[in-house]
């Protein structure tokens, strides 16, 4: 089959409609009928007919020169971003955090009294500080535990976040912040863990805790577009 060439099944005009939807982004969140047409090599008409469809659909709307998306289009990821548990939905933005502060970063969840990691990125570098999915460890005793607990409804006040200094016995500094869900509920915390002799509570509090913080925020806004009741595959605090 020539590389340009597609299957018997493939639908043209759905290919186009989708090129059309990607047309606009953060550099473009308005164009004319004519920047669309040219931005997905259509003939106007074509372009014309294909926005008026999305319009009649209510993903497009228009003031008459200029089109922009609707919020409806974020049904289109609804169904990706639903079948996600917490674990998968977070990782990229784990991923990210430890690419720009180089710090292991850690996901974990409450279980009873205990912290459990559900998901880690480990920092590139040799005697990185990280822990291994599926450890378990005493809530109160751990950042991301405080800062899950102190997130509890019955909690004395929610917590931004937990700064624990690392001790002369294990010599890690952690950092932790929660994870709400979109009725405002803690399901989960975001950690980074760093060695002392590295960096010192004060710099991790200044250079990593508005990365930390970010990384939480996006994770979130990610779980205000899947299921606002997260079930237990989406590591939901519990507390006993």
């Amino acid at each position: 089959m020539p590389v340009n060439a597609r299957a018997p099944h493939f639908v043209r005009s759905f290919e186009r409609g989708l090129a059309v939807i990607r047309a606009f982004d953060a550099e473009h969140p308005a164009r004319t009928l004519s920047e669309v047409a040219r931005a997905c090599d259509l003939t106007r008409a074509a372009a014309r007919r294909l926005l008026l469809t999305l319009a009649d659909l209510g993903y497009v709307r228009s003031d008459g020169r200029l089109f922009r998306l609707t919020p409806r289009i974020l049904e289109l990821g609804y169904a990706y971003l639903s079948g996600l548990d917490l674990p998968r939905l977070a990782a990229p933005y784990l991923e990210q955090l430890v690419s720009l502060v180089g710090e292991s970063a850690a996901l974990c969840v409450l279980e009873g009294d205990e912290a459990v990691c559900v998901a880690q990125v480990p920092a590139r570098r040799v005697m990185a500080a990280a822990v291994a999915v599926g450890a378990r460890f005493p809530a109160h005793g751990t950042a991301v535990g405080r800062a899950m607990l102190n997130s509890l409804p019955e909690a004395a006040g929610a917590a931004e976040y937990v700064l624990l200094d690392g001790d002369p016995e294990d010599g890690v500094t952690t950092l932790a912040a929660p994870v709400r869900d979109r009725g405002g509920q803690v399901v989960a915390g975001v950690s980074l863990a760093v060695h002392s002799g590295r960096m010192s509570a004060t710099t991790v509090r200044r250079e990593l805790l508005p990365r930390l913080r970010a990384a939480a925020a996006a994770i979130e806004a990610d779980l205000r577009i899947t299921d606002p009741a997260p079930d237990a595959s989406l590591g939901t605090a519990t507390h006993r």
